[in-house]
């Protein structure tokens, strides 16, 4: 292990994480790049606050809620309504916006690098087409790496990490702003039409996170502009709950199932969860498909038909030919255990790249090189396989967007090219639909071989990218090639039919990247309107999941951790009943007076060394007989905005009234708190006087100091706290659990582990 203080001086060197701001790297540190960040997943980052999911119920929050009566509230519950179908309205239209660019673009790509390819069969040197189509792939993905490595880092990936981090309760810089919003868009456009081996899928759910976020505000901080509404929500726990909101609304539309999204929000997204949000939130997932449904179907030309309620639409499997019989079911578990490995192997993989990639290449220029290299190599290994392939299939009766001709007969086509030459969604859909026979099973293996490798390169590149459609493209291809090879050994029975197999293979394979299992199984049973393959998918993603976890964690989780975020889960680590509170809270505690000088304030404030966000308020005035007993805690939020209001009086007349502040001062200063250096206080206000008992929280929550770790955890994370204050017998303040002592002790290999903190 490192000691800490080999860990300071690394952190003042990294830019490890994708959070942080590369401009103040380059000023604090001339000519110092490191060719190598040393980086270990045993550790926890500092670099991260917790979000307050508590309300300070101190005296200006207990009048305003007095003051509110019984019709106010109401027009609060109502305005939740309209926050929630805002976002569903917004979100579709952010979904129609990406589908609708990304199928010009793509379709414009195809259609020049297609008459490229025509024009030089016949007459040779097709190195120029293959040479055309990198060029185009790289450059594309240039662009759309470069504004994601120097503008905002936190668009890179899928987000839906991050936004499980920030439901959490971790506060993850920029990870719900405007900026990321668009430089997510236009990154996804960009490396969907780029040719990654991604989706457009997973951003959807990030991108509704931030719509969420920005709606339920009122106002965009980012574009200094204050609508004056919904002033109400602007806090913590609020923002949370139209953040799930809104990650339901994103799943909804990328997938076109609306009961998907709530299940994907409650399984894999939020950590605080009641019954009045479940149907709020299916309310913003219905209305987030339906935008998108009637405008592709206006867009389409077929106003009233309403045809395309997702951004992937897997089409209709019809039960005649499709149904399963009991002797299928094995032979599905076996696919299950299959996806399970493979999975693994997945997630293994990306573990060692991403460590690389955060070790070596750490610089925004080597992160943009990258990911063209990608792109590149994905074109090129499109074309070879392509141009190696001899599998020819008749063009009549199939179809296929762009057919390849290259060296196939008059009126046939290259089937590789089906695969390859296309995006990912379409790709999807031709494996599960086309006919029997459309493929030869040597194409289907080595598209599965060449693609695993790929998309596991492409994920945690510093591109906006899903990791839904690959799996589910890489699942396809390998049930489909498992549904021929069946159909070979019962020389041609009807019920091998391959789409059917490829639609378990897909299930499985994404089931055993990121371990998802409730709302898989309804999101591909929605996906694809069948409810006959609910108990299939059933058993494969419960078969994938619990093979998966035997060898390694999901994807996402995966990343939290190679992140150093301070996750809490659900339970306490199950050997922790021998740690008491006293074992694992930060001491000492930096506590300020009822009745404080503002000189001390401001010196607290400003000592860099300690950078705590929560102080216990004790008495005053302590004389032999009374202790220092706990009478609040505040907030380092509040202290700023005193004073910035200069809420203070001088020493000598103490009977004045201090300023009266109102909770909308407050209000409008969340989220972006002013740092401490740009208050200035004169000499003469160090010596005033500042009295804390209306904006303290009077009844912070408490443990005693023999507490149990599970017990201190259950406490913390069942309230969405940010600090926990341990007392003794006496009411004295001895110390304070935060997130990082909670999330620092994790179930190991060989039991309880301790990670160290860190800077970085």
């Amino acid at each position: 292990q490192l000691t800490p203080s080999s860990f300071l001086r690394i952190g003042q060197l990294s830019n490890v994480d994708l959070n942080e701001d590369v401009h103040e790297l380059e000023t604090e540190l001339p000519r110092q790049h490191p060719n190598e960040i040393p980086h270990n997943e045993k550790l926890l980052s500092l670099k991260y606050e917790s979000l307050d999911y508590d309300n300070s119920e101190n005296q200006l929050f207990l009048e305003e809620e007095r003051r509110i009566n019984h019709a106010a509230f109401r027009t609060v519950e109502i305005k939740r309504w309209v926050i929630c179908a805002m976002i569903g309205i917004f979100t579709g239209l952010v979904a129609c916006f990406i589908d609708i660019v990304v199928e010009n673009l793509a379709g414009l790509k195809y259609r020049v690098v297609k008459g490229n390819i025509d024009k030089f069969t016949e007459k040779g040197g097709l190195s120029f087409s293959l040479l055309l189509w990198a060029t185009l792939n790289a450059s594309v993905v240039m662009v759309g790496s470069m504004i994601v490595a120097f503008i905002e880092p936190v668009a890179a990936g899928s987000g839906i990490p991050q936004i499980k981090c920030y439901l959490n309760g971790v506060k993850i810089p920029h990870v719900v702003r405007l900026k990321t919003l668009v430089i997510k868009v236009c990154g996804v456009i960009l490396s969907v039409v780029g040719g990654l081996a991604v989706g457009k899928e997973g951003p959807m759910i990030h991108s509704g996170a931030v719509i969420a976020a920005g709606i339920s505000q009122g106002r965009s901080t980012s574009l200094k502009r204050d609508f004056k509404i919904f002033e109400y929500f602007r806090r913590d726990t609020e923002k949370r709950d139209f953040v799930s909101a809104g990650a339901a609304a994103g799943v909804s539309a990328a997938f076109g199932a609306p009961v998907g999204g709530v299940l994907f929000s409650l399984e894999e997204g939020a950590s605080f969860w009641n019954q009045f949000l479940t149907w709020r939130i299916f309310f913003a997932s219905m209305i987030s498909t339906f935008t998108l449904n009637s405008v592709l179907s206006v867009y389409h030309g077929n106003a009233w038909d309403l045809s395309s309620p997702g951004l992937i639409n897997f089409g209709r499997f019809d039960n005649e030919k499709m149904g399963y019989t009991i002797q299928e079911i094995p032979i599905f578990i076996f696919m299950g255990v299959v996806g399970g490995i493979l999975g693994a192997l997945f997630n293994a993989l990306n573990y060692w790249l991403t460590m690389f990639r955060i070790r070596y290449i750490h610089r925004p220029c080597l992160q943009v090189v990258e990911a063209m290299l990608v792109a590149a190599v994905t074109a090129t290994v499109g074309f070879v396989m392509i141009y190696c392939s001899r599998d020819c299939q008749p063009i009549q009766g199939s179809t296929v967007a762009y057919p390849l001709q290259l060296f196939c007969a008059d009126g046939e086509y290259n089937s590789m090219a089906t695969a390859f030459f296309n995006t990912p969604e379409k790709s999807v859909v031709n494996l599960f639909h086309d006919p029997p026979g459309s493929y030869n099973p040597m194409t289907l293996g080595m598209f599965t071989l060449m693609y695993f490798f790929l998309a596991c390169w492409t994920y945690g590149l510093t591109v906006s990218a899903g990791v839904f459609i690959p799996s589910l493209l890489i699942g396809a291809a390998w049930g489909r090639l498992f549904g021929i090879s069946l159909s070979y050994l019962t020389k041609g029975s009807i019920w091998a039919d391959p789409g059917k197999y490829a639609l378990m293979g897909a299930a499985a394979q994404l089931g055993g990247i990121v371990r998802m299992t409730l709302s898989l199984t309804v999101i591909m049973m929605e996906a694809t309107g069948n409810v006959t393959y609910g108990f299939p998918i059933m058993l494969v993603l419960m078969t994938a999941k619990i093979v998966g976890d035997y060898f390694v964690e999901g994807l996402y989780d995966m990343h939290i951790q190679l992140q150093s975020v301070p996750f809490l889960h659900w339970e306490a680590p199950v050997t922790s009943h021998s740690l008491t509170a006293r074992e694992v809270m930060s001491t000492p505690v930096t506590c300020l007076r009822r009745i404080e000088r503002v000189g001390t304030v401001v010196d607290i404030l400003s000592d860099t060394s300690s950078n705590h966000n929560g102080f216990p308020v004790v008495e005053s005035n302590p004389d032999a007989t009374q202790v220092a007993g706990l009478r609040g805690l505040i907030l380092r939020s509040q202290l700023i905005v005193l004073l910035k209001h200069k809420v203070f009086v001088e020493r000598a007349n103490l009977s004045l009234v201090q300023r009266r502040l109102k909770l909308k001062d407050f209000r409008d200063a969340y989220p972006r708190f002013p740092p401490i250096q740009s208050i200035h206080v004169s000499q003469d206000e160090r010596e005033c006087m500042i009295d804390l008992s209306e904006f303290m929280n009077p009844s912070p929550y408490t443990v005693p100091q023999e507490a149990s770790l599970p017990r201190v955890f259950k406490l913390f994370r069942a309230l969405g706290l940010r600090h926990l204050v341990v007392v003794d017998n006496r009411n004295e303040v001895v110390g304070m659990v935060t997130r990082k002592d909670l999330a620092r002790y994790r179930l190991g290999k060989e039991g309880l582990e301790e990670l160290s903190l860190a800077q970085t």
